[in-house]
């Protein structure tokens, strides 16, 4: 009997889990709140690896699985949602809308993630959706006038070049005003990663935000952290785009017969004979003879009207509850403006860049409460150049006129104005027969992350570890060379023949070579504690970080530059909340490098900070609109121990000297050999100090219709490194030492706003954002003066300075009753200057503070953002202000040089400049013509001062996603066609070039406007 139960049990038992494990079809509709059908909501088992299904266009689905597993419902924009499935063979889903609202919204701080309620720092979050419009190679391009708190330049449009940016304002004259870029926890290179692999962007700016970085925390901080795989269906996304691209500006120049009538009224203004006779400007104006007096347009004969580039990529995630994957790649093609010789068949001397990425991320929970992350990314990039350099060919760009040679001789010699190692060949010969230059980068960088929770300890607890080995290379080879070059003399001999002088003998293609490279290691560990008890809310964190780089390649003999650079630190937060009222934290960091001294090594930076959420209170509350209103204050230290390229400062060098030691007399000399001080040792060297204070204001009204945040900063730098240049004589030292002597002081404000509305079925939002600082010089070394003005200590960094022009002289009586101008000879028409001084005497005392910096102090941008069922349209403008430039060199100061170089820019021939005998305006917007030098004219002064700002419309983002009815039917989730321009249209007083650049000559490769199509594809 007893068998015979045991036989009936497990019978039983067994169709028991064969039941359980029967494939079952589940069918059902997926619908919103007000329950209508929602297509495209992707459906999983949860834990089964797979495609998974969709909804169709009703909102209906149909999939296989197992009885007691669990279905997983997602869709952008909805909660997800879960099922298990029992008996039930049809499953409805209610989707309930994500709650997306300000106070919820997540922000990447120094110590992991928070809500924004939560936050007392000056933290921005980005949202990186607007990042992806820039067709760049490099993110820092798109920052500029998008992200509050964040001033950007970009000042080339050579591809693959890089803008400049800084956070908040330039704080320091020392080594370095670049922030510290964190990626997944690590100081990496921000242009290294893919815009599409970025999940978040933070931009971390007050003493509160990065007192834990320590002594690396002065600039401000990025934090970003890149995707990873999340449980569920294979998720597959692709993105193709193509690119045409155009100069935004290209500099305009004049033509053969205006240039030559320009130089003849330069030489006949300083009572010269003119240069051409009225034969030859004749010859030249009928075009009889090309040989000598041609007329090229050197700019179209190298440059080509546009461009075309790529960019593609493809990324797939997914995965279930145990382990979870991310792969992607990218690769973009970005080609430059050069014609090329198309009988070159085996190289290419176009100017380009290729960028080629690639990440590998996965998550492994190893145990309910311990996960393992392992990563690695890495990228390739590639970079073409002409033999002789891109800057070289822009500078003959500038340089050369339409009449100094012809393009090639009418017997085929190849012309040149001369040598100067390549920089006065014609930009045909240098874009297309000097050879060419390439370049590889590559690096890889690897990650790997362990985290556990601790909550057998006390609730609340866990462990983060992570550890990142990177490794760098930069390789490069300039394969060189250039035809025999020649020069005709400006007459022929008696047979009608050119009379040439070669410049140079042909060069046969010649190679050198060369590479860098370093590796990097970091580990850190973090413990935090997080807990809630009711209303209170409190948490701690311990970190501990050290990182080391070792450059590995081209490091010479010196011994120090194969020694790491080491850093090492401790660091903590702890933090207090009251019903999401009253916020307190308390942030230190103890940081350490071994480029100082022991006694200096390590410093303590610490802040404080707080916060009160005004809407959580009750008289608040009840006015129904009011969601966040919360205003907060930090103080506290940072640092920056960047010093360049200086190493170890508290040691001193010794070298030996020739012929130094002189043991006799003047008459019977007696010289040795012997050894100095090269440099003096500085052992009290240490890091510069910030000292920080913010006050913020972070608002969300109208149930989240209308939000930003507002900021007042002030900072001052202390202990800035500089060199002590003028220490007296009667020291006894040779070289100068250096010191942290500098002091800078920053005010300013920054904020941005967000307004969105809804009316219909169109969602529109307003945007805004603006960035302003000034800084003043407080300590510096210079050389003592009795006139304060000549100091830089009092004015701001990077402050242009110059002569005060009061227009141009009249005439000789204006110029005998002015004060004298020290630079040579006057004459009417030429520049006049203010005495500053008084001292009747115009000359380098009296030069002043002009203008403002020659980097902006004002960054903004606007946009608005509409979508309408699958459209959707995105425009943003961005401009910068309170900038200044000098206009100088051989392209502005025309035939500055006296022996034909420079080319004229249009905007100058056609402008109202002073002509002997035709406009006499002393009010001229240029001043009398010279044929060669001329120091007075050509002084920096107010004269030749331009306002550097502009507004832009930086982005227009038009896109079109395809109805989900349509795209269901492939097994494809999203599908968006786009077109995107940007830096479409400038508006600016400077019309010479793009203004960004803030070039003084032009002498760059110009900014680009590009125009792209587009597809994007999610399944």
């Amino acid at each position: 009997m007893i068998n015979k139960l045991i036989v009936l049990t497990y019978a039983m038992l067994l169709s028991t889990v064969l039941w359980a494990q029967q494939e079952v079809v589940i069918t059902g509709t997926v619908t919103n709140m007000n329950s209508e059908p929602v297509s495209g909501v992707n459906i999983t088992v949860s834990n089964v690896p797979g495609l998974g299904t969709m909804t169709d266009e009703n909102g209906k689905y149909s999939i296989k699985a197992k009885t007691y597993q669990t279905l997983v419902f997602t869709y952008v924009g909805y909660q997800r949602s879960e099922v298990l499935i029992k008996e039930q063979r049809v499953i409805d889903v209610a989707m309930t809308e994500a709650d997306e609202s300000v106070i919820n919204e997540v922000v990447i701080t120094a110590t992991g993630a928070q809500k924004k309620i939560a936050v007392t720092g000056a933290i921005t979050n980005v949202d990186v959706e607007r990042l992806k419009s820039n067709p760049s190679t490099s993110m820092a391009d798109a920052l500029a006038g998008v992200v509050p708190g964040i001033m950007a330049m970009q000042t080339s449009g050579r591809p693959g070049s890089i803008s400049e940016f800084w956070i908040r304002s330039i704080s320091t004259f020392g080594a370095s005003n670049a922030a510290l870029v964190l990626i997944d926890g690590f100081e990496r290179d921000l242009n290294e990663i893919n815009v599409e692999d970025v999940e978040s962007f933070s931009v971390l700016k007050d003493a509160s935000a990065t007192a834990i970085y320590g002594s690396r925390g002065a600039n401000g901080v990025i934090l970003i952290t890149t995707k990873r795989g999340k449980e569920g269906k294979v998720n597959i996304n692709a993105k193709v785009e193509g690119f045409h691209s155009q100069f935004t500006k290209l500099p305009e120049f004049v033509d053969g017969h205006t240039y030559a009538s320009m130089a003849n009224e330069a030489k006949i203004a300083r009572n010269q004979e003119p240069l051409y006779s009225p034969e030859e400007l004749e010859i030249l104006r009928l075009g009889l003879d090309p040989d000598l007096f041609p007329d090229v347009n050197w700019s179209k004969v190298l440059l080509r009207e546009a461009s075309t580039s790529q960019r593609s990529l493809l990324n797939l995630s997914g995965g279930g509850k145990t382990a979870r994957y991310y792969i992607s790649g990218s690769y973009q093609n970005q080609q430059g403006m050069y014609k090329v010789d198309e009988a070159l068949k085996n190289y290419n001397t176009n100017t380009g860049f290729k960028k080629y990425t690639y990440r590998l991320s996965v998550d492994m929970d190893i145990t309910k409460s311990t996960l393992l992350k392992a990563g690695v990314s890495g990228s390739l990039r590639k970079q073409n150049d002409p033999g002789v350099g891109t800057d070289a060919i822009w500078t003959a760009l500038m340089g050369y006129n339409p009449i100094i040679a012809p393009l090639v001789y009418s017997d085929g010699k190849i012309p040149a104005d001369g040598n100067d190692n390549g920089f006065r060949f014609n930009p045909w010969v240098q874009g297309t027969m000097t050879g060419y230059n390439e370049s590889w980068t590559n690096n890889i960088q690897t990650t790997l992350n362990l985290e556990q929770k601790l909550d057998f300890i006390t609730r609340g607890l866990r462990f983060i570890g992570r550890f990142g080995y990177d490794t760098y290379n930069d390789n490069w080879i300039r394969r060189f060379k250039h035809p025999e070059l020649w020069k005709a003399a400006r007459y022929r001999n008696t047979n009608g023949d050119l009379v040439f002088q070669r410049i140079t003998e042909e060069l046969k293609m010649t190679q050198t070579s060369g590479s860098t490279g370093e590796k990097r290691e970091f580990f850190e560990w973090d413990l935090i504690y997080d807990r809630g008890i009711g209303d209170h809310h409190f948490g701690a964190i311990a970190k501990y970080t050290q990182q080391a780089k070792v450059f590995t390649q081209n490091i010479g003999t010196d011994l120090k530059n194969g020694i790491a650079r080491r850093n090492q630190g401790l660091a903590g937060r702890v933090h207090y909340n009251w019903k999401s009222r009253y916020f307190a934290d308390f942030n230190f960091g103890y940081t350490g490098s071994e480029n100082f001294h022991k006694d200096n090594r390590f410093g303590f930076f610490p802040a404080v900070s707080g916060a009160w959420n005004i809407a959580e209170e009750s008289f608040v509350k009840e006015l129904g609109w009011v969601n966040m209103f919360k205003v907060r204050f930090s103080y506290g230290r940072t640092g920056n121990d960047n010093l360049g390229n200086i190493r170890f400062p508290y040691l001193y060098t010794i070298d030996s000297v020739t012929g130094a030691y002189n043991f006799g007399d003047f008459e019977s000399p007696n010289v040795w050999d012997g050894m100095r001080y090269s440099s003096v040792a500085s052992r009290n060297v240490s890091w510069e100090i910030a000292i920080k204070q913010d006050l913020g204001l972070d608002f969300s009204l109208l149930n989240d219709k209308f939000s930003g945040t507002i900021d007042l900063f002030d900072e001052r730098r202390e202990g800035i490194y500089m060199s002590r240049d003028f220490l007296p004589g009667f020291v006894g030292l040779e070289t100068n030492p250096s010191a942290n002597i500098g002091e800078v002081e920053v005010r300013g404000f920054d904020g941005n706003f967000n307004l969105k509305q809804k009316a219909g079925e169109v969602d529109f939002t307003l945007r805004g954002n603006l960035t302003y600082s000034k800084n003043k010089i407080l300590e510096r070394d210079e050389e003592n003066t009795i006139y304060s003005y000549r100091l830089q200590e009092g004015f701001r960094v990077n402050q242009a300075r110059g002569l005060v022009d009061l227009g141009l002289f009249k005439d000789y009586e204006d110029i005998r009753n002015s004060p004298r101008q020290a630079f040579g000879e006057v004459m009417p028409g030429d520049i006049k200057y203010k005495d500053i001084n008084g001292d009747g005497i115009v000359n380098s005392e009296d030069m002043v503070a002009i203008g403002a910096t020659t980097r902006p102090n004002l960054t903004y941008g606007f946009g608005l953002s509409t979508s309408w069922k699958g459209l959707d349209v995105n425009v943003h403008f961005q401009g910068v202000g309170k900038s200044t430039f000098f206009i100088e060199g051989s392209s502005i100061h025309m035939f500055s040089l006296g022996d034909g170089w420079g080319n004229i820019l249009s905007e100058l021939a056609e402008s109202n400049r002073w002509i002997l005998g035709e406009n006499e305006d002393p009010q001229a917007e240029y001043p009398r013509l010279t044929y060669g030098p001329n120091a007075n004219n050509y002084q920096r002064s107010t004269f030749w001062l331009r306002d550097g700002s502009y507004l832009r419309l930086k982005t227009l983002d038009i896109g079109y996603t395809l109805p989900k009815s349509l795209i269901n039917r492939a097994h494809l989730n999203n599908v968006r066609v786009f077109f995107v321009g940007t830096n479409l249209f400038t508006f600016s007083k400077f019309k010479l070039w793009d203004p960004e650049m803030g070039s003084g000559d032009g002498k760059r490769y110009q900014l680009s406007r590009t125009l792209s199509l587009g597809l994007s594809v999610n399944l």
